[in-house]
């Protein structure tokens, strides 16, 4: 199993590069960056913060690292006709050499949609749509041209130019769904991810293999990948509330408690786990843990 880091999107540029350099120093596989514009909140409130946008800072960071790939967790498929997400990470595989990793959701946060004015849709209609723009993207990306009429896009003989460096490229899609959305991972995806349990991630590994069977495709070629919001520490004290409040996605202990969990999620099919900063503090006590849980967790899968 493979481990890889999900910086704040609220931090400086500085932060989150010392965050990802940490990260390339310990030979992990990549770093993600979440694709918002504003908080989220409990309505469609607009809320004021920090967001930095996820394909722009890739690129800086692709251009300042060398060996740990980029990828976005995950790029909504609202925000952006897919021939520019496309061209944005054909542009990043160039820059970066070969390490960009298209991650792709169909979208969920209604504040920012409702504040920019850009339109959401119920739930069937945001598969409908995602469906499609997955099958655009990937074309674009894989193939010379590409040509698309449905619903949501036509493209007629599109390019999409320089091509990427890596052939095909890597398409992370991150769903839960387990009739459609599953389904459509199934069909494009070379990696699945989604928030987990170790018992989840094996509940909705089932599922996704079920559907890779159906189309005749071999349920190893899809990579399972996961998160989860992590408390770790020698400190008692500090993990105590914490463990009080921990609900499904949410990992506490002691480094040697957390092998443990980690031990079970590989059990479950993990490939990757991916460590949210999120929770991890301000820069010096994220920078501490990453090597803390790198140095005592990480070392027991290598």
């Amino acid at each position: 199993m493979r481990f890889s880091v999900w910086p704040n999107m609220d931090r400086s540029f500085e932060e989150t590069l010392a965050v990802t350099k940490a990260a390339e120093s310990y030979g992990w596989h990549a770093v993600y960056f979440a694709d918002h514009f504003m908080p989220n909140g409990p309505d469609t409130t607009p809320l004021s913060g920090d967001v930095f946008e996820s394909t722009t800072m890739l690129a800086a960071l692709a251009a300042t690292t060398s060996t740990i790939r980029l990828g976005t967790l995950v790029a909504a498929a609202t925000y952006r006709h897919p021939a520019v997400l496309a061209k944005s990470f054909a542009t990043l595989d160039n820059v970066s050499h070969g390490r960009a990793i298209v991650g792709l959701g169909a979208g969920w946060q209604e504040n920012e949609h409702d504040s920019y004015g850009i339109e959401l849709g119920s739930i069937s209609r945001r598969i409908d749509r995602f469906s499609e723009y997955v099958q655009v993207v990937s074309s674009l990306l894989n193939q010379t041209t590409t040509n698309f009429h449905g619903e949501f896009y036509n493209l007629s003989a599109a390019p999409c130019e320089p091509r990427p460096v890596q052939s095909p490229m890597p398409l992370l899609l991150g769903v839960k769904g387990a009739k459609r959305t599953m389904a459509i991972a199934a069909q494009f995806a070379t990696q699945w991810n989604a928030w987990c349990s170790p018992d989840e991630m094996k509940s909705f590994g089932d599922v996704l293999d079920t559907h890779c069977n159906a189309i005749g495709r071999d349920p190893k070629s899809v990579e399972h990948t996961t998160q989860a919001l992590l408390f770790v520490s020698h400190d008692e004290t500090y993990l105590e509330p914490h463990r009080q409040s921990a609900g499904g996605s949410t990992i506490v202990g002691t480094p040697s408690e957390v092998v443990g969990v980690m031990e079970k999620y590989l059990a479950a099919g993990c490939d990757e786990f991916i460590v949210p900063a999120f929770t991890l503090g301000n820069k010096s006590r994220t920078l501490e843990t990453l090597e803390m849980f790198n140095e005592e967790v990480v070392s027991a899968f290598r």
